[in-house]
């Protein structure tokens, strides 16, 4: 009985949002306020884009800063002084990531420079299945040049130099290696100074109310957002770990390799499964002859993927972070084309946050609903 209750509070909440939300849309349309959050989402949208290299580091320690946050408490709590706490945090993690490059950055150099040679062993191992295509295109442009005879004519082309190989790679690597500075020195500072922003906005709030009110919802967001980061994380983890000894006990070489692909994929949903599956699937044409093998690293990379997407992560995962794919898939592409590949790596988390706050604040407890995944049908 209590249980019913509970969904039928639940299912009128969900009802009012969505009302709340229509009842927004079908208010009177001001042109000129339209055309002014028009130029001012393009003015947000040119300098996301055309300052990534500034955003991209803040917004990758805020979330850091939120993972990591719990940690530095932890240390605190055992009379751990809150800056060398910080700086334990810190340090740990650079050792850790440090012997992650140190032990992958041999193997995966191997494979960068030997992906041309890579990519012809896997056109020749597909040529059975490509032949008919290739004979299709030979032929269609076989008919292009017998009917274009006669209308040729010399015309000037113009061939734009683009930036070589190693000129791009060295200048992507720089804004790396720039970027992690920056980073790594914002949230040593944000870790070390703890509550001290939480503490300014206490400070100038007018009534004890709001000040207690300020508290308890940045104590919960804070609670929600590490606990989601912290899951996924660990989730993520897990498969890279599952598919590091799927692709070992296949015969994949470099198996550590490919976990750790697959856990940084993971965090791209969809489209990261997707790249994984074409990776190991390609790695396995290459250094496998046994065809069996050969069809069973994409497979397993496809099964533990499927178990840890619908059994895994909504097994421990709230319900009330559960997002709308549709607008996952949105969100990656957007974020994909500001921010590139990091972009991509962000988004979901970012999309997390936004539904947090918006369910915590009953203003844009709207906004929350459309971002979940809620299945339920609110109560007509």
């Amino acid at each position: 009985m209590r249980q019913s209750s509970t969904e039928t509070t639940e299912a009128g909440k969900s009802q009012a949002n969505v009302r709340d939300l229509l009842e927004y849309f079908s208010a009177p349309i001001d042109i000129r306020s339209l055309a002014l959050t028009g130029l001012f989402l393009l003015s947000v949208l040119y300098s996301l884009y055309f300052a990534r290299v500034f955003f991209l580091p803040i917004v990758l320690t805020l979330l850091l800063n939120l993972l990591l946050s719990p940690a530095v408490r932890f240390l605190k709590a055992y009379r751990v002084p809150q800056a060398l706490g910080a700086g334990i945090i810190i340090f740990g993690l650079l050792l850790l990531l440090g012997y992650g490059i140190y032990r992958l950055a041999e193997p995966a150099g191997e494979w960068m420079q030997n992906a041309p040679k890579t990519l012809n062993q896997v056109r020749s191992k597909l040529r059975t299945f490509t032949k008919p295509v290739e004979n299709v295109q030979e032929t269609t442009e076989k008919i292009e040049k017998m009917t274009s005879l006669g209308n040729e004519s010399k015309k000037a082309v113009v061939e734009l130099k683009k930036p070589g190989l190693g000129e791009t790679v060295f200048s992507g690597t720089q804004e790396i290696l720039l970027g992690g500075g920056i980073t790594v020195v914002l949230l040593y500072f944000l870790l070390a100074s703890g509550d001290l922003f939480l503490l300014k906005l206490v400070k100038v709030l007018p009534t004890l109310k709001d000040k207690k009110r300020a508290v308890e919802t940045c104590r919960e967001i804070e609670k929600n957002i590490s606990n989601y980061l912290g899951t996924i994380t660990l989730i993520n983890l897990g498969l890279g770990i599952a598919i590091g000894v799927g692709t070992f006990l296949i015969g994949l070489p470099n198996p550590v390799l490919w976990g750790v692909v697959a856990a940084f994929l993971n965090f791209i949903p969809y489209l990261g499964a997707l790249l994984g599956i074409i990776i190991v699937a390609g790695a396995a044409i290459v250094t496998l002859d046994d065809p069996v093998r050969i069809m069973s690293a994409p497979a397993m990379y496809f099964g533990l993927n499927v178990i840890e997407a619908y059994w895994v992560t909504p097994m421990v995962l709230s319900r009330t972070l559960a997002l709308n794919p549709v607008v996952i898939l949105i969100w990656l592409v957007f974020w994909g084309w500001i921010w590139g590949v990091f972009g991509a790596l962000l988004a979901v988390p970012m999309l997390a946050i936004v539904k947090i706050i918006c369910d915590r604040f009953q203003p844009l407890a709207a906004i929350g609903e459309f971002l979940g995944n809620e299945s339920r049908a609110p109560a007509l």
